[in-house]
């Protein structure tokens, strides 16, 4: 048995079309939806990750504003910057390129930022709304792995579902979108005890590690016939990577996510559907 692909760039390029007619639909209404993107500091990564997450804006008619702050930047001028892009009304989305550097304190930032414009759900406030399955706008990488297997027309009920993930941009929020879908989940980490048999038990493992060098997903540690969704995405002996040995999972899975590929663009996809949502929050419509 050789698994099928749990492909994201057409998932993706399904979705951003939505995006796209939404972005014309509510441009009717006067509204140019626009994105705001903070980056602190001058790490290569998460500059190649911002600039990607910009390309895509303006490829479905979103704008764009680009902010860098230096890394040595104050936890003030920060807050400064967030609570001036609240009070933009030309700005719909606020996106915080994470992680910050060690001397700013995350939870403060997002306790300030507008959760209309938190288009990665990190605000207490949707944090909350999520938990009570109220929230509008919810977390990018959670979200675009649920349309990802909604795509593939997979069905979670009664599921048992490995994560391997405790982060709040992934592991901790997708726990509630899976129980929404009355999935029975199982969330492991780096503390986790007998990890193999947790895997090797699930019908579903969602791994979101991103370091291959200490941790790999192999394939005798993959129950026949199970779907394996990669989210990890680290650098490893000169190729990009997940946390999935895929030419040998995809021997044994049933469905298998590539890297890149896979959940990747359903992430940038998210985002764009995020900020035309928030965009529409301010005449009170709900696009798309």
């Amino acid at each position: 048995m050789t698994a099928k692909i749990l492909d994201g760039l057409s998932a993706a390029a399904f979705l951003q079309s939505d995006v796209k007619r939404a972005v014309s639909q509510i441009q009717t209404e006067g509204i140019r939806p626009c994105l705001a993107t903070i980056l602190v500091g001058d790490d290569p990564s998460s500059a190649i990750y911002v600039g990607n997450k910009q390309k895509a804006a303006e490829t479905v008619g979103i704008l764009t504003r680009d902010h860098k702050l230096s890394s040595k930047c104050t936890q003030n001028e920060l807050l400064e910057l967030v609570k001036a892009l609240n009070q933009d009304t030309e700005v719909h989305g606020i996106l915080i390129q994470l992680p910050l550097p060690s001397h700013l304190d995350e939870f403060s930032v997002f306790t300030v930022l507008d959760p209309r414009k938190d288009v990665d759900c990190l605000t207490p406030y949707n944090s909350g709304l999520l938990i009570n399955q109220k929230a509008t706008l919810k977390p990018c990488t959670p979200t675009g792995i649920m349309a990802l297997l909604n795509f593939h027309e997979i069905d979670l009920e009664s599921l048992d579902i490995t994560i391997i993930n405790r982060s709040k941009l992934v592991g901790k929020p997708l726990v509630f979108l899976l129980l929404e879908k009355n999935a029975t989940v199982t969330i492991c980490h780096s503390k986790t005890k007998l990890l193999s048999e947790k895997i090797k038990n699930a019908d579903v493992v969602i791994s979101a590690v991103g370091n291959r060098k200490d941790f790999v997903v192999r394939a005798d540690m993959v129950k026949p016939g199970s779907i394996i969704v990669d989210v990890g995405i680290t650098r490893f002996e000169g190729k990009l990577v997940g946390d999935v040995d895929f030419e040998n999972v995809k021997e044994v899975a049933a469905w298998v996510t590539p890297v890149p590929g896979g959940v990747g663009p359903m992430t940038v996809s998210m985002l764009l559907k995020n900020t035309v949502t928030a965009s529409s929050l301010c005449k009170d419509l709900i696009y798309p």
